[in-house]
């Protein structure tokens, strides 16, 4: 599902060059769900963000299913990103003007699909959100506001969903439910997850674990 070849990320700052990635071969089959692990500054983030094409690679290759989207233009990227990938952040990114449901259906507008309110209302009903439809992002609990992103990144029904440290933000017993829904859905829909946590209990709940240090894996 996910292939990773040589991957390096170099970006420039004042004080020079900085090596984020420092050439990643990883390989993630369909249907897998991987927690990614290592101090803070190693490169994880980096290496979801480069998968989900918001960061070009420096040198190296990424494929995603059958797509080499190292070789896409930013056009395409977009539509990649809108049809393949869920990605849910530790903030929630939510849109504060608009009501839960009004959030979960932006992406499906942005598809032109017919049915997008349709979907998001059943999408809010898998998380235990149906009663709270018309609810504003500041009218809801944080993580309300994490389910609705859940809700949101499953609804699309993407090959691969992207999770960066989705309980950051919550508490213990709260973010224990959301790690619940985050395997629930991802086991019933198929879907390849990639989980970055500091929790190493969650990362074992994953199917295999893949540990960065200073933009290497280990």
């Amino acid at each position: 599902m996910v292939l990773l070849q040589g991957v390096q990320l170099t970006l420039k700052s004042d004080a020079g060059e900085i090596n984020i990635l420092r050439g990643i071969d990883l390989s993630i089959r369909r249907g897998e769900s991987i927690g990614v692990v290592g101090p803070s500054g190693s490169g994880k983030t980096s290496m979801i963000m480069v998968i989900a094409g918001l960061e070009r690679i420096s040198s190296g290759r990424i494929s995603v299913g059958s797509r080499e989207i190292s070789a896409l233009d930013e056009d395409a990227l977009a539509v990649f990103r809108r049809d393949a990938i869920g990605v849910v952040f530790q903030s929630f990114h939510l849109i504060p003007t608009m009501t839960a449901l009004e959030n979960v259906a932006v992406p499906m507008e942005l598809a032109y699909r017919r049915d997008a309110f349709e979907r998001a209302e059943q999408a809010l009903n898998d998380v235990d959100l149906g009663h709270r439809t018309k609810h504003y992002p500041g009218q809801l609990s944080g993580g309300e506001q994490q389910r609705v992103a859940l809700a949101r990144a499953f609804a699309v029904e993407p090959d691969l969903l992207l999770a960066d440290e989705p309980t950051g933000n919550l508490d213990g017993e709260t973010g224990g439910h959301i790690v619940e829904m985050l395997f629930e859905l991802a086991e019933r829909a198929g879907t390849t997850l990639m989980l970055i946590t500091h929790d190493n209990a969650i990362a074992e709940r994953c199917d295999r674990i893949v540990r960065m240090v200073d933009g290497r894996l280990a």
